[in-house]
């Protein structure tokens, strides 16, 4: 079965890890390092930024 490619670019996904403060995490341990709570932050901070460019 093939992969299915994430909603989010590498470069969002790393924008909003530097914003969020856990960054560093991912350059050390990867994207499997962060906790769930940093997950469901990044998910919302990405859905904070969709909404705001809808209505630019």
């Amino acid at each position: 079965m093939a992969r299915r490619s994430g909603a989010m670019s590498d470069q969002l996904k790393e924008e909003i890890a530097k914003e969020l403060g856990f960054y560093d995490t991912i350059q050390k341990e990867g994207w499997g390092g962060i906790r769930a709570q940093d997950a469901g932050n990044m998910v919302k901070r990405a859905i904070e930024m969709a909404e705001q460019n809808m209505k630019s």
